[in-house]
C-alpha cells in the first residue's frame, strides 16, 4: 500500500522542500504539487487521495477553511509559518502541524505519526512472542532483508546502527542490514531491554560489558553516548542493574 499524497502551498519553494523531503519514504506517493486549494479541489473529486500536506495561509482560501469545506477530506499535515493557527489546526483532527521552516528531524516525526496511523510500518517489519520449554518468552521482530523477510530473535542483537536510509543490525553471529529507519525499530523494542544511546545507535543492556561518561562497551567495541541520551542512560543503568 503507497499513500497517494497531494501537497498544496502557494510558495514552490515550499512544496519542492516537501517533495524532497519526501523522496526518502518509499511508502508515499506524491500525486499532485498543487498552488492553491482550487487546485487541489480538483485533484480530490477525480482522485482517492489518503493524504494531504495543506498550508495554512494562502490567498482567496486559507487551508483550513477549505478543508472545513470538503465532506470527505484525506489524512492532513498542515505546514504554515503562523504559530496561531496550531489551536485551530489540531481541532480539525490533523494528523500534525508543521511550522516554517521544517526541518526533516521535525518532519520524520510527523511521518512517523502517519505510519503509526495507517499502520504502513507492518509491511515491513513486524513483532512477536514465542513460549520456550523454560517458560520464557523469545521475542523476535521479522525484518525485510534485500528481498527476504528474516526473523530475528532480540536476545541475538548486540547493538543497532543507523545508516542514513538504511539500519544495520549485529547480532551475536551476523550482521543484517535493511532498508529502515532506527525510530520505527525503536518504537517496537522493549524499553527494559533495548536504549537509545545515540541519534545512530541502539544497544541491547544485556549487552553491555562497561561504560563511562562518553561511550559503552559492547564485544570489544565502544560506541558513543550522544549528549542528549546522557541522562536518560545513566537514570535507567542505575534502575536495571
Amino acid at each position: 500500500m503507497k499513500l497517494k499524497t497531494i501537497l498544496v502551498d502557494d510558495e514552490p519553494h515550499a512544496l519542492a522542500i516537501l517533495a524532497t523531503y519526501l523522496e526518502n519514504f518509499g511508502e508515499i506517493e506524491i500525486v499532485a504539487h498543487c498552488q492553491n486549494a482550487i487546485q487541489a479541489f480538483q485533484i480530490l473529486q477525480r482522485s482517492k487521495i489518503d493524504l494531504m500536506f495543506l498550508d495554512i495561509q494562502m490567498p482567496d482560501l486559507k487551508g483550513t477553511d477549505f478543508l472545513r469545506s470538503l465532506k470527505n477530506p484525506p489524512k492532513v499535515i498542515f505546514t504554515t509559518a503562523y504559530i496561531d493557527y496550531a489551536v485551530e489546526g489540531f481541532d480539525l483532527n490533523a494528523i500534525d502541524y508543521l511550522l516554517k521552516p521544517i526541518s526533516f528531524d521535525r518532519f520524520l516525526k510527523a511521518i512517523d505519526k502517519t505510519y503509526t496511523l495507517f499502520e504502513i510500518q507492518n509491511r515491513q517489519i513486524s513483532i512477536g512472542t514465542k513460549s520456550t520449554d523454560k517458560q520464557q518468552e523469545d521475542i523476535f521482530i521479522y525484518l525485510k532483508v534485500d528481498r527476504k523477510t528474516i526473523k530475528v530473535n532480540l536476545n541475538d542483537i548486540l547493538w543497532i546502527e543507523s545508516i542514513r536510509d538504511y539500519v544495520k543490525l549485529i547480532l551475536i553471529d551476523k550482521v543484517l542490514v535493511s532498508k529502515q529507519r532506527i525510530s520505527v525499530i525503536e518504537e517496537l523494542l522493549p524499553e527494559d531491554k533495548f536504549i537509545r544511546i545515540h541519534r545512530s545507535f541502539i544497544v541491547s543492556l544485556a549487552k553491555i560489558q562497561g561504560y563511562h561518561s562518553f561511550g559503552v562497551d559492547i564485544a570489544g567495541k565502544e560506541l558513543p553516548i550522544g549528549r542528549s541520551y546522557k541522562a536518560d542512560f545513566q537514570r535507567r543503568f542505575r534502575i536495571i542493574y
